[in-house]
């Protein structure tokens, strides 16, 4: 069997995507179209660092992700058995299972991103080293109550968000406990209860679109599961505050069988910490 995964924010590079946006011209105009400026442009020159700004960098990634599967299915006529995708790429393993199409996806990804965008004061940073209930027994004893678990990444790696001075004042404590503490470039607290007044407006958003009903399993970021066709607008909607299970859903997908699991869009980040996970399983 052969899972996709797809990627989040924080894989995007200059340069992503040269090569596709030609062969797949109907899909590029569509973006084109959605977006209101060129997505080609956006992701081979990256003007103004506009790649680095969220309102940007999730509906890029999106394309980017969508053509490479494209591509994957040209190149190798396989669809996949199993899809799942990191944060913002759980939407591309929904137009993979063809809960929507591909404009529908951009639309909903450029709200999305434009929503998250907005929320400001908040940071987010890696803890390298211990486990993630180690992570949040650290958390709890600090007395800081507005960092929470945004990326449940792998085994030893978990990702924290919460207002930004909460965050650097963390680092001495997690650097003191012995393990690696790296301050991510981020401009908002995603996965994090500092995302609510987004998650709020997107549920107002969402409402108004229609969803069919998956045609391969799509294993959730809430919940580590296979999506089911009545909770794919609840499901969304929650992402936006809720932590990312990466490593269960990992485990989910190890767990069905001897599967192959694949990387598809820019850069090799899944597929490292596939290869954390594996050794811990």
């Amino acid at each position: 069997m052969v899972a996709y995964v797809f990627p989040g924010q924080g894989s995007q590079a200059e340069g992503m995507g040269a090569g596709l946006f030609g062969q797949f011209k109907d899909m590029t105009e569509q973006a084109d179209s959605v977006l209101g400026y060129s997505i080609e442009e956006l992701c081979t020159k990256n003007p103004d660092n506009r790649l680095s700004q969220t309102q940007f960098t999730q509906p890029a990634l999106y394309v980017v992700n969508a053509l490479s599967y494209m591509k994957r299915l040209y190149d190798t006529g396989q669809m996949p058995d199993y899809v799942a995708g990191h944060s913002l790429g759980e939407y591309n393993a929904l137009f993979a299972a063809g809960v929507f199409d591909f404009s529908t996806g951009l639309r909903l990804v450029q709200k999305r991103g434009e929503l998250m965008a907005q929320a400001s004061g908040g940071g987010m940073a890696a803890v390298i080293g211990p486990s993630s209930d180690k992570v949040e027994e650290t958390i709890a004893s600090s007395g800081i109550e507005d960092v929470s678990v945004a990326n449940y990444n792998a085994p030893i790696q978990t990702v924290i968000s919460g207002l930004r001075a909460s965050i650097e004042k963390l680092e001495s404590v997690f650097v003191e406990a012995g393990a690696a503490y790296v301050l991510l470039n981020v401009s908002g607290a995603f996965h994090s209860q500092l995302m609510s007044a987004a998650q709020d407006e997107f549920s107002e958003f969402i409402e108004s679109f229609d969803f069919h009903v998956p045609a391969m399993p799509v294993i959730s970021n809430l919940s580590a599961e296979p999506y089911t066709a009545d909770y794919v607008k609840e499901n969304l909607v929650r992402q936006i505050c809720s932590p990312v299970r990466w490593t269960e859903i990992i485990r989910y997908l190890l767990s069905v069988g001897e599967t192959e699991i694949v990387e598809v869009g820019p850069g090799e980040v899944l597929t490292g910490l596939y290869l954390k996970i594996r050794q811990k399983v």
